[in-house]
């Protein structure tokens, strides 16, 4: 890609050599997406118009969101249409500009989708939440994790909505997954016990010895290690649970809130594939009793302050108080079955699909 670096008409004509593989959504699933559920196609990449960029892929961000976005329905964002590129957001670079704000061989984060290129016009870039990234800050994974939509919506979703204070006990679930560790590490660093509960005894095993949480619990162990886990290591209740996966732990948790708790409900991967009505929590009614609140956290509402988030936690990345581990899959032909290892449970850390080398 070095011709790229070239000035003048050398980077649009070059783009005429490119061919941009795709992977489009063929069908709406009913349950766990299948291969049915994908086109793959190519098309020649194309030159911006003024203002515009042409952007290459390094990697994607795979997120449990994703099943969402392909769901028909009313939600906090649209979903994608049949016949459209799957949405991602990705971390790629500069291959071509017509806009003096971006030059060739920029490192950048946008919504990119499951493809390889991307022409961007100047009108979209915004939309597509086009920013420069520094690599002296993270690495490009560390861009799509910590530093990126999970580690913006673990920030601000324990920042803003659950507030905390030191000494109080906070409990996360999917504590291996990419919001998860940022959310118990953050915890930590504000003077929070913090409690995880993931799937599988090294998932515990590394949220402990490697990101600091005080204790993890292993769902996995029995039918009720999570009630009996609580219960060992939140001895004074819970002040804060920050839930990724709903269903059943949701409700166990429920019972162990302390007066004025808050939950945060960032995901439920427990019902995305669900093919009858999602179950909400059955203990609601702790809620009352516990004059607790519930509060909902969607990341891009806080766009406008992204860059304070990065800058703190590129700090703590930078002094080891902060750490950042990612599962890469390679290659973009392997995004349908990369996907899946969001649902399985089989991601250890961010899932993040390489889609070419710098």
């Amino acid at each position: 890609m070095d011709l790229f670096l070239e000035t003048g008409m050398t980077q649009f004509s070059a783009l005429a050599n490119l061919v941009n593989h795709q992977i489009r959504l063929a069908s709406r699933p009913v349950g766990m997406p299948s291969d049915a559920n994908w086109n793959h196609t190519s098309e020649p990449v194309t030159a911006p118009s003024e203002g515009g960029v042409v952007i290459q892929t390094l990697a994607l961000s795979l997120d449990p969101a994703m099943r969402g976005w392909m769901n028909e329905g009313k939600s906090y964002i649209s979903p994608v249409g049949i016949g459209e590129v799957m949405r991602a957001g990705g971390v790629g670079k500069i291959i071509a500009s017509k806009n003096s704000d971006y030059a060739v061989g920029d490192f950048v984060s946008a919504g990119l989708g499951v493809q390889e290129y991307l022409t961007l016009e100047q009108d979209a870039m915004k939309r597509n939440g086009l920013v420069k990234i520094d690599l002296r800050a993270g690495s490009l994974t560390q861009w799509l994790n910590v530093l990126g939509m999970p580690g913006m919506t673990g920030y601000f979703g324990l920042m803003d909505v659950g507030q905390p204070q030191a000494g109080e006990t906070v409990v996360v679930s999917g504590a291996a997954g990419a919001v998860g560790q940022t959310v118990g590490q953050m915890a930590k660093i504000k003077g929070c016990r913090v409690v995880g509960i993931a799937g599988g005894q090294a998932k515990c095993d590394w949220v402990v010895k490697e990101l600091g949480f005080d204790a993890c619990i292993d769902y996995k162990a029995s039918p009720n290690a999570v009630k009996d886990g609580l219960k060992a290591h939140c001895p004074a209740g819970v002040d804060i649970y920050f839930d990724n996966v709903g269903g059943d732990i949701l409700d166990t948790v429920l019972t162990r809130i302390n007066r004025k708790a808050r939950i945060i409900i960032c995901g439920a991967i427990s019902q995305y594939n669900a093919t009858s009505a999602v179950q909400g929590p059955k203990n609601y009614l702790s809620l009352l009793v516990n004059r607790a609140r519930m509060e909902g956290i969607v990341v891009f509402d806080y766009a406008d302050r992204y860059h304070l988030a990065v800058t703190e936690m590129a700090g703590y990345l930078k002094d080891g108080r902060m750490h950042s581990k990612e599962d890469v899959v390679q290659g973009l032909n392997n995004f349908p079955q990369a996907l899946l290892k969001l649902f399985n449970g089989e991601n250890f850390g961010k899932l993040v699909l390489q889609v070419a080398q710098d």
